[in-house]
């Protein structure tokens, strides 16, 4: 496959995600649906991070290995496309693991410690499961922007710190040795959340309140109907709130038929309409929405080669472009040889 997007003339882009499980709707209306108009407009390399998974679930190998596959069949089926952009597995690229190291050397530990970010995960984790290598993933994170020299990087506000973190030690390595690193800006778009299935905040695996994108269309319509809406609603015909009831925040991504919409909001409101009707209405807008993403996954697990070309073609671009971009660093740095000046 011929990458078309390769050219000088668009800026590059790195974003990614850490493989821990196949993706849900939460990562397309949060991420997905933006990178499949990026890949048009930009020079697009989409970092499976590996290594920055093994941080939380480094007992759990084969989760990852697995999820390296799932991540990409999810992108494949949405519309990612590795004829315009590149996929890239992390560890398939040994040249961010060296950066980030080197960078590492310059980097004071009270930039890591001031992370919120980080600050927030350490707190979640048990004791046993902080290691110096999760407590040091911010610091990859600056390397997975630095190595391919990107000039924007999609993110949610929540993870504006990471980026303004790059810029301080790119600027701070551009001062010490030389200009070698753009200071890559961030790039928000507008990202409405989704709250899980059960109303309780933020989507996650682990609690069983997503919707995933490989889901059949009878798990799907089963976990609709078992939605959260208002609990101070026991019957059809009192008032309900619309605002912040998870199956009108999904009716607003994802059915396209505002009119339905607008009436369900409205009958809601007034108690004319009862919950099952409303969430039956919004496993059928769902499931329209997933059938070709479904569609396309199957393709693809038939053809598992084309998955595997997928990657690799990508890869190999990453690692043209990590190689130039280290060979800089080492010359700024100076540690490029040691021998060159010997008589």
């Amino acid at each position: 496959m011929a990458a078309s997007a390769n050219s000088p003339a668009k800026k590059r882009i790195l974003t990614g995600i850490r493989p821990t499980g196949a993706l849900h709707l939460g990562h397309y209306v949060g991420a997905l649906h933006n990178w499949i108009d990026l890949q048009d407009q930009y020079d697009c390399y989409f970092l499976i991070a590996d290594y920055q998974a093994l941080g939380d679930h480094f007992h759990e190998i084969d989760l990852i290995r697995d999820s390296v596959l799932q991540v990409t069949l999810d992108w494949l089926a949405v519309g990612l496309d590795p004829e315009k952009s590149s996929f890239v597995v992390q560890s398939y690229v040994p040249e961010f693991a060296e950066l980030s190291m080197l960078l590492s050397f310059i980097t004071p530990l009270g930039m890591l410690e001031r992370n919120p970010t980080l600050k927030g995960e350490l707190d979640d984790l048990a004791v046993e499961q902080r290691t110096v290598g999760f407590y040091n993933y911010p610091m990859s994170q600056v390397a997975d922007i630095l190595l391919p020299q990107a000039h924007l990087v999609p993110v949610g506000d929540d993870q504006l710190p990471h980026i303004e973190m790059t810029r301080e030690v790119a600027r701070k390595f551009n001062r010490m040795f030389k200009p070698v690193f753009p200071e890559a800006d961030s790039l928000i778009g507008r990202v409405p959340r989704l709250s899980g299935t059960d109303g309780q905040g933020k989507m996650s695996k682990s609690k069983g309140n997503v919707i995933m994108l490989s889901d059949d269309e009878k798990t799907v319509t089963k976990k609709v109907r078992g939605m959260f809406t208002d609990p101070n609603r026991v019957r059809a015909d009192t008032p309900g709130k619309v605002e912040g009831n998870p199956v009108f925040q999904y009716h607003d991504a994802f059915n396209p038929n505002t009119e339905q919409v607008d009436e369900f909001k409205a009958r809601y409101r007034a108690g004319t309409v009862g919950d099952v009707e409303v969430k039956m209405a919004l496993a059928e807008a769902l499931n329209n929405f997933l059938d070709p993403i479904r569609e396309k996954r199957a393709y693809y697990e038939a053809n598992m080669n084309l998955v595997e070309e997928a990657i690799m073609d990508g890869v190999g671009r990453m690692r043209k472009v990590a190689a130039e971009t280290m060979e800089q660093v080492r010359d700024a740095m100076r540690i490029s040889s040691y021998t060159k000046n010997w008589k």
